[in-house]
């Protein structure tokens, strides 16, 4: 999956923090910072707290940063438009959250 930006995102399920890291060029404490401030931002974490994110969640951060770098927004401005729309694309799909929180718990099942 190539972004008009020139990120890459390879065509695999699983990224670790790393990995997200070389892709978007943020360093990983900003990262791990965002996931505390962000709800929209959730890895998978698997044995021994390993973060394990998505395409989605890459897409994420890219749209985290630029609502940050490039439009100037702060931390709570950035959480608040994300979750207005969110909310927004959601609305229309009332099982989303039911269907993530299933699909988290196969996920630990299947690390079992």
């Amino acid at each position: 999956m190539e972004l008009n930006n020139s990120i890459e995102i390879p065509n695999k399920r699983y990224f670790t923090i790393g990995e997200v890291s070389n892709i978007t060029h943020i360093k990983t404490h900003i990262l791990r910072y965002w996931e505390k401030e962000f709800n929209t931002l959730e890895p998978t974490k698997r044995r021994g707290n390993r973060r394990y994110y998505t395409q989605n969640d890459i897409l994420t951060i890219l749209k985290i940063n630029e609502l940050i770098s490039s439009q100037g927004f702060t931390i709570e401005g950035a959480k608040q438009k994300l979750e207005s729309s969110i909310s927004k694309n959601n609305s229309e799909d009332p099982t989303y959250s039911l269907l993530k929180k299933d699909i988290q718990k196969i996920i630990d099942v299947l690390d079992k």
